[in-house]
């Protein structure tokens, strides 16, 4: 057994080459020897978002407080909210971020494959943000 203690791994900034606006990102659990898994929770401040991105192997988030906007390409803008669980497929180009007026924070899970986890691209517009999004 192994208990990794709250606030004993430092917090980082994200990076502007993936995200737009105030990300902070703490790290949850790297792989181990039983799995490739890495998980983080990520808070976005309002309006802050990634870049458009896949995941070779998929990606989970598990949505914690606030209000965020996710998005899969060719695919409406929609709003997700605590306790949603938003699951994209292996090399599903999308987005998430917060909310215009509110700060999200959820738990991203995701595996690496030969040593990567995420392809990064283009920056989400202004436009693309601004969508009308879909309502539950």
């Amino acid at each position: 057994m192994e208990i990794r203690r709250n606030g004993t791994q430092p917090s980082q900034q994200g990076a502007a080459e993936y995200f737009t606006g105030r990300v902070r990102v703490d790290p949850l659990f790297e792989p181990t020897p039983l799995g490739n898994v890495t998980g983080i929770s990520v808070t976005f401040e309002p309006g802050a978002r990634t870049a458009w991105h896949t995941h070779p192997q998929g990606q989970v988030l598990i949505v914690t407080s606030g209000c965020g906007r996710v998005q899969s390409w060719g695919s409406p803008l929609q709003e997700i909210f605590p306790g949603d669980i938003v699951t994209f497929a292996p090399n599903e180009k999308h987005w998430h971020g917060a909310a215009p007026s509110s700060a999200l924070t959820h738990i991203a899970i995701y595996a690496s494959v030969a040593g990567t986890m995420a392809n990064w691209m283009e920056h989400v517009s202004d436009d693309q943000y601004l969508e009308k999004p879909m309502t539950k």
